[in-house]
């Protein structure tokens, strides 16, 4: 069994690289892809990690697959793009991702100049103390607002301040999905559009992205996923035989931050076979130019 879709406390998880490795063995997987938001940063712990842990001797350490999730927009709608199997120290993929923290800082800065107006004081520099060597997100300010007593509930936080058409939203600077795939690809990985259906597009519309990103060069596409009914798994399955791409599936555990997804089974039933990560190495190993 293994989970292709996994965060950190580098992005918006709550377990750190190192406790993913442990729990990874705890939960009996064999791999699991860490594929924060944005950032390659928890690579090397994670990797380093169950390296030293084989070293000494230790069975059924997983496989840590280098991943990433790109956040990107098309046509108003928010898209999710994993790159699976990527080289982390690819100069043009990391100077893409400098560029985009550095967009980030200034979406946190003006967001904290929001909750500040309405009576919330909070800088941008008390909330990277408060969770240091992350990339941060609206999950992130939303913790910081239940520890503070502002909120009761991170779903409180949004609802009230961080969701749109909220009086502190700010929209982030987003890159297009095809730009995402490039990027992807530049630095030697699979492109896979993350949790097609969450995107609640009617069926003509998703099977319309679908097709274009396959043109642009998509490669895969999450079939297995904690949230998806049979019926959309099925939808999912059917969409990527016919544009001949690579099935992906994950749980998207977050840790305490999505409380009811669990590693490696989701809600409880989930289960993504080996055979999904097999099929992608094979695909690697004969992909012109590898």
């Amino acid at each position: 069994m293994i989970d292709l879709h996994v965060h950190s406390t580098r992005s918006d998880g709550t377990y750190t690289p190192t406790e993913l490795v442990e729990y990874a063995i705890e939960k009996g997987l064999t791999a699991f892809a860490l594929t924060d938001h944005d950032t390659t940063d928890g690579l090397d712990e994670a990797i380093s990690y169950a390296n030293a842990l084989r070293a000494e001797g230790k069975a059924d350490v997983p496989e840590v697959i280098p991943g990433i999730e790109l956040s990107t927009n098309i046509e108003d709608t928010e898209v999710h793009v994993a790159g699976l199997f990527i080289d982390k120290e690819n100069p043009e993929f990391q100077s893409y991702l400098k560029e985009f923290v550095a967009s980030r800082n200034l979406r946190n800065v003006k967001m904290c100049a929001k909750l500040t107006e309405i009576g919330i004081p909070i800088t941008a520099e008390e909330l990277e103390s408060a969770f240091p060597n992350c990339i941060l997100t609206r999950a992130h300010f939303a913790s910081w607002l239940r520890e503070h007593g502002y909120v009761s509930s991170n779903k409180e936080a949004f609802d009230r301040y961080l969701g749109k058409r909220c009086p502190c939203y700010v929209p982030r600077e987003k890159i297009t999905p095809q730009k995402a795939i490039a990027l992807i690809l530049t630095a030697g990985g699979i492109p896979v559009l993350a949790h097609p259906i969450l995107y609640r597009l009617s069926d003509a519309r998703l099977e319309a992205l679908v097709a274009t990103l396959k043109q642009a060069g998509l490669v895969g596409i999450e079939a297995i996923y904690s949230t998806y009914e049979p019926s959309e798994e099925r939808q999912i399955r059917r969409l990527a035989k016919k544009y001949d791409l690579l099935l992906s599936g994950g749980s998207d555990f977050h840790g305490t931050n999505k409380p009811r997804i669990d590693l490696g089974v989701g809600l409880g039933r989930l289960y993504v076979p080996d055979e999904l990560l097999e099929n992608m190495k094979t695909y690697l190993a004969e992909r012109p130019g590898r």
